[in-house]
């Protein structure tokens, strides 16, 4: 009966990660109204905002699953998540407040790339493949980096006022951290709790392969936004 269940969470799952590209979580409607209308700091709605957009990023929650699963000690989690946030902070602020821009469909597809190169990590196979381990601490930071452009590309979409700007990046930003902090304790809990249930680690096989898939359909669907952007 739970064999069965899990296939049936892992089929939906896939579905899901086909589907969410259609439902790309970059800001709109009201929330974008705001922040192509806001004039001199505010505070909390930059917070809030952050925050929902970190919890709403399927491509972001993704990525800190593959991070942490296989994570068993909280000194590792604690490591790994603050590498990953240092990354996403610099390029986060930087490239806002320094009008730094990058093709949102190349970040957002190196995003996805990020989320099956961490699955691909935990199911063993660079050892298996390549023979050799690479440094995930600094994959992780250097993912991180790309993850804050793609949350820039976000805020620079929509045309924000000079006026507050520095105040209401760094708002954003520790928004996007109580946000992470939010997921991330949901995600252990259920990993927590998973990893407790018989089967586990077959289970697990099959959960990383389907995050690996999701994030390779992930980085298709932006690829082939760009090349149809640029064949516009």
């Amino acid at each position: 009966m739970f064999a069965r269940s899990w296939r049936l969470a892992a089929l939906t799952l896939l579905a899901a990660a086909v589907a969410l590209p259609a439902l790309a979580h970059g800001m709109a409607g009201k929330d974008a109204a705001f922040v192509a209308a806001s004039s001199g700091p505010q505070i909390i709605p930059f917070i809030y905002l952050g925050a929902k957009h970190m919890v709403t990023g399927y491509d972001h929650l993704l990525f800190i699953l593959g991070m942490v699963f296989f994570l068993y000690r909280l000194k590792h989690v604690a490591l790994y998540v603050t590498l990953f946030s240092i990354g996403h902070s610099i390029t986060l602020l930087t490239g806002v407040l320094s009008n730094i821009h990058v093709n949102p469909y190349l970040v957002d597809a190196v995003i996805g790339l990020s989320v099956a190169y961490k699955a691909f990590d935990n199911l063993g196979g660079f050892k298996t493949v390549f023979g050799m381990q690479p440094n995930t601490k600094v994959a992780v930071l250097g993912f991180g980096l790309v993850h804050g452009f793609g949350l820039a590309t976000k805020l620079q979409a929509l045309k924000l006022s000079p006026d507050g700007l520095i105040a209401n990046m760094i708002s954003f930003n520790v928004g996007v951290e109580m946000g992470q902090l939010l997921a991330l304790s949901v995600i252990l809990a259920l990993i927590i709790w998973w990893r407790k249930r018989p089967g586990f680690s077959r289970q697990a096989v099959i959960a990383n392969a389907v995050i690996l898939t999701a994030g390779f359909l992930l980085m298709e669907y932006q690829l082939a936004g760009f090349f149809t952007q640029k064949g516009v």
